[in-house]
């Protein structure tokens, strides 16, 4: 026994964890505690879970127990397991049209076991962590297949709302409406319409006591109201029947011909997956939303999430459960409602289940016209405005509609194969598109080639080409940023043979000013446009730089190792030569508008003339938006002819009373040397120039040395050191400063002018807004909902 256990002297090398010498002593087990924000949301989380999963249930005409255990399991599994701790899983709406074609095809129990199946799918796909990939998806695709669904839900329960049976099919269904029109049950349709009217008028109660009252979930509201109402008027409905739980169906063997199960598991995976993916990323951005939550909760681990969907759809449908996915309105609910951790998940899965055992006899008096009207208004919300807004604007709307119409009248799986052939019959389409225009100007001939040239592409630009006379000047410009072989040959020949001929070809764009060359692997930048140039990787031709040597001796064939040579020029001439090639011609327009109607800019914004701040960058700006100050230290002397400084002034003045600004911000950034040359600064010594300006931010060193005063914080710390307070306080201190110049203080007075400050942590590329928090001033982050709509 003691031959099997190593001593620690039997390995000298070996190093020993030890606590730190003044370390406490290790604690005992923690113990298991659940934050009040968790249970105050997993209560608001189960009163929407719970009529919207027997909803569910009831669409996809299934066991209504089954959406009961999804709900449980969902909440109790996925939350435990899953990589997204504030994402709630349950039935979703986006299976239901799935699950009904299944049930119908099938049967219940065949159906469990392909929710089996497919969670075992998914367990395989989250192992080999291809959970990115499903991102990859265009999000045209997933809106049109969500938004098919909607379709087909909504036809479908307004059968029910109407008093009727709905039919398997969306045309189906369409075809028998006038019918179901024509003998509708007035009480089914006052229950519903009382369910839809409670469900819209509820967020939309005024006042002190609407917004209490709100804090209640509209569609518990509407379901109990309607519930009340159909007791209280002695209407006799079709209501919610439970069976008891000894009678209910588990999963069985799988029936039926192979390849139509494989089929059908494949698309439960797809569905599943891609649905609980991208709500993991939209709970991201919500909870991104939430300060200081993001630090807490940390962002999702989507192999993770894949993992704990899969065995979720294990015992969901190993128990008699429909399948399960991320389901983005309880989602949002738990994050809205102040969740911290997966615990508020879990605990909604066990009020489910509590609900389950001792609410039967509650739940049995809801009738099913009210659940059909709630999921009817879910199914029409899945049909989204805003989303058919942004493919639009993405030219993506044609996909869309490809998808959501597949969805409607073939099915999900087919919906979607439509939609992604269309989605590569687009790509396709944009990466063809090569527009060829021929032109002559002031006796030169102009070819201007505008998208990729590939070898679509080369009988139009022969036939273009071909249009140029025999020995004519000739310029062809290319704005692409790629050109295979089969042009490259065509545009090469076509130079020698109108060369040859007496004429002059001068290729510009990809090549400015030279004759064009075999591609090279470094001919195409793969840096980003931010790249500084010093770090840019791609390899520089030789045959760039001026060949031979200089009068001084100095070799112009390498860079200047001095900084002194054509080594900088050199730089520059690249950058504006990019420029010129890739972002000109998409600016062009807006700066020939610019140069027609004058600077017209809504912002005066002052900062640091560090080399690092990019402010175009950093503000997501563009051309005539800004009208930019920069100094050392970002500084705003007071005004006066002693301590003035008439450069700035005359900006200042300049941008509120000609140029109109609305806003004048003062930026300062992390690691500022003006700051840190400002505390290190003795007094006396040689006056030069730059001691004689930072004496402006003097009043800053003051502001900072003062006791009295709260120190200015950052994102909700206290500054990292001296720097760092003194370029906060700086900030603070300037803003203050331009309160004292003439034409601000009466822009001010009159309203028609705003200060702010703004701080950039260059290392963390972080922007922060000054603002104040219960009398402090207080740098916090700039958040996506602080950003105007």
């Amino acid at each position: 026994m003691s031959a099997c256990v190593p001593t620690r002297a039997a390995d000298p090398n070996r190093t020993e964890r030890t606590h730190p010498p003044h370390s406490p002593p290790p604690s005992g087990p923690r113990r298991f505690r659940i934050a009040g924000a968790d249970v105050s949301a997993s209560i608001a989380v189960f009163l929407i879970a719970l009529p919207l999963s027997l909803g569910i249930a009831l669409a996809t005409g299934a066991p209504l127990q089954a959406g009961l255990v999804a709900a449980a399991v969902g909440g109790l599994v996925a939350g435990r397991i899953g990589g997204s701790p504030l994402q709630v899983s349950g039935p979703a709406a986006g299976l239901t049209v799935v699950t009904a074609d299944l049930i119908q095809r099938y049967g219940w129990r065949t159906t469990c076991a392909i929710t089996v199946l497919a969670g075992l799918a998914q367990l395989g796909l989250g192992c080999l962590r291809v959970a990115r990939g499903a991102l990859a998806v265009s999000p045209a695709i997933v809106h049109g297949m969500l938004a098919g669904i909607g379709v087909t839900i909504a036809v479908a329960q307004l059968h029910i709302v109407l008093g009727g049976t709905p039919q398997s099919s969306v045309p189906d269904n369409l075809r028998s409406l006038p019918a179901q029109l024509a003998h509708m049950r007035p009480s089914a349709v006052s229950v519903s319409l009382l369910t839809l009217a409670l469900l819209l008028l509820w967020p939309r109660l005024p006042g002190r006591a609407g917004r209490l009252l709100r804090k209640v979930p509209a569609a518990l509201i509407a379901v109990a109201g309607a519930t009340a109402a159909a007791a209280l008027a002695g209407l006799r409905l079709p209501k919610v029947d439970l069976p008891s739980w000894s009678n209910h169906a588990l999963a069985g063997l799988p029936e039926g011909p192979g390849l139509g199960l494989v089929a059908a598991v494949l698309t439960i995976t797809l569905v599943c997956s891609v649905q609980s993916l991208l709500g993991a990323v939209a709970v991201d951005k919500l909870v991104a939303g939430r300060p200081g939550l993001s630090a807490r909760v940390g962002r999702s681990d989507l192999d993770r999430e894949l993992l704990g969907q899969g065995a979720a759809n294990i015992v969901s449908g190993s128990l008699g459960g429909l399948p399960i996915a991320g389901v983005a309105v309880r989602s949002s609910a738990n994050v809205n409602s102040g969740a911290v951790s997966r615990n508020s998940t879990m605990l909604h899965g066990v009020l489910v289940v509590i609900a389950a055992l001792l609410m039967v006899p509650i739940l049995e008096l809801i009738p099913l016209a009210s659940l059909a009207a709630l999921v009817m208004a879910v199914g029409i919300q899945m049909v989204s405005l805003h989303h058919i807004r942004t493919v639009t604007r993405h030219r993506e709307v044609w996909v869309y509609a490809v998808t959501t119409l597949g969805v409607v009248f073939l099915g999900v799986l087919q919906g979607v194969a439509l939609g992604i052939a269309m989605a590569v019959g687009v790509a396709l389409h944009r990466l063809t598109r090569t527009r060829i225009t021929h032109a002559e100007k002031e006796g030169a001939h102009h070819v201007h080639v505008r998208g990729q040239l590939t070898f679509l592409a080369v009988p139009r630009l022969s036939r273009v080409l071909h249009l140029v006379p025999h020995g004519a000047d000739t310029v062809v410009e290319l704005d692409g940023s790629f050109m295979d072989h089969a042009a490259y040959e065509t545009l090469q020949d076509w130079q020698k043979t109108h060369t040859a001929q007496g004429g002059k070809v001068e290729i510009a764009g990809r090549h400015p000013g030279k004759r064009i060359s075999e591609p090279h692997a470094s001919t195409g930048c793969r840096c980003r446009p931010w790249t500084p140039w010093r770090n840019h990787q791609c390899e520089r031709p030789q045959s760039a730089l001026p060949s031979g040597n200089a009068p001084d001796g100095t070799d112009r064939s390498e860079p200047d190792p001095t900084g002194t040579g054509t080594a900088g020029g050199h730089e520059l001439a690249r950058g504006i030569s990019a420029f010129q090639r890739n972002t000109a011609p998409l600016v062009r327009g807006e700066l020939a508008r610019l140069a027609r109607e004058g600077q017209q800019p809504s912002q005066l914004f002052l900062t640091c003339a560090d080399s690092r701040l990019v402010t175009s960058m950093i503000t997501s700006s563009g051309p005539g938006d800004l009208f930019v100050v920069r100094n050392v230290g970002n500084l705003v002397p007071l005004p006066g002819e002693e301590s003035g400084d008439d450069s700035v002034a005359a900006a200042i003045e300049y941008a509120v009373d000609v140029l109109q600004v609305r806003s004048i911000t003062v930026c300062g950034h992390s690691g500022c040397g003006a700051m840190q040359a400002l505390l290190s600064s003795e007094p006396g010594g040689a006056q030069t120039p730059l001691k004689r300006w930072l004496r402006h931010g003097l009043p800053s060193l003051e502001h900072m040395g003062d006791g009295s005063r709260q120190p200015t914080r950052l994102g909700g710390r206290p500054p990292a050191d001296s720097v760092e307070q003194l370029c906060l306080t700086n900030v603070v201190q300037q803003l203050e400063h331009l309160r004292a110049h003439d034409s601000v203080a009466r822009a001010l007075r009159e309203g028609e002018l705003e200060l702010q400050g703004m701080y950039f942590h260059v290392g963390e590329a972080q922007a922060y807004l000054l603002t104040e928090v219960d009398g402090d001033r207080v740098f916090d982050h700039v958040r996506e909902a602080d950003q105007p709509a």
